[in-house]
């Protein structure tokens, strides 16, 4: 076992030092000057902060969920507000916001705290919002089976805010919905409004 946690420690040491050379490339061709005070620990500073906001690809998202319960709940069970930061695989910049999970269980729940674990190994890894929405519903759909999911993202993208059209404070939010939610336009409706209060 020792054995495979050095590999990994060596591994990771080895990708460490391959960001931090390849962010002081990119320093020197933006024409910056990687030696000066300000920039001289920023290479290290990147590559350790990739290690963290790219951790979703450490785990399966569909683990995050862990053990689950049988419980006859059969009523609308949501959590909301879950804070998430990802980054655009199109220009590797951020985007964050909530997400909101809504699901009615047929049998088996999931530990709230695993709802926001789920969030957690989808959205640090590059992605797009779209596919986060879709993600989350699909992977907590095929763990406990409900009867209904409903999953709502919102974000706030800087490749929108900071560049391109420049649109400060404009919000995407996007949806998915698997199961009785497709069909029950007052399961939509209920869903909807308790994730507005």
């Amino acid at each position: 076992m020792a054995g495979v946690k050095d590999y990994i420690n060596r591994k990771a040491a080895d990708n460490r030092d391959k960001i931090e050379y390849h962010v002081e490339q990119i320093l020197q061709l933006i024409g910056e000057d990687p030696k000066r005070e300000g920039l001289l620990e920023t290479p290290a500073r990147v590559a350790r902060m990739y290690e963290e906001i790219f951790a979703g690809y450490e785990v399966d998202p569909r683990d995050a969920l862990g053990v689950t319960f049988d419980e006859n709940h059969e009523e609308l069970v949501i959590v909301k507000d879950i804070v998430y930061y990802s980054q655009c695989e199109h220009h590797m910049a951020p985007f964050f916001g909530k997400v909101h999970i809504g699901y009615v269980p047929s049998g088996k729940i999931v530990g709230l705290s695993k709802l926001a674990r789920l969030v957690e190994a989808v959205t640090r890894r590059l992605q797009v919002q779209e596919r986060i929405t879709s993600q989350i519903a699909d992977i907590l759909n095929e763990a406990v089976s409900p009867h209904g999911v409903m999953v709502v993202v919102e974000g706030e993208h800087l490749c929108m805010c900071a560049r391109g059209v420049k649109k400060p404070g404009s919000k995407t939010v996007t949806s998915a919905v698997r199961g009785s939610f497709r069909d029950d336009a007052a399961q939509r409706a209920e869903f909807l409004s308790l994730i507005k209060e």
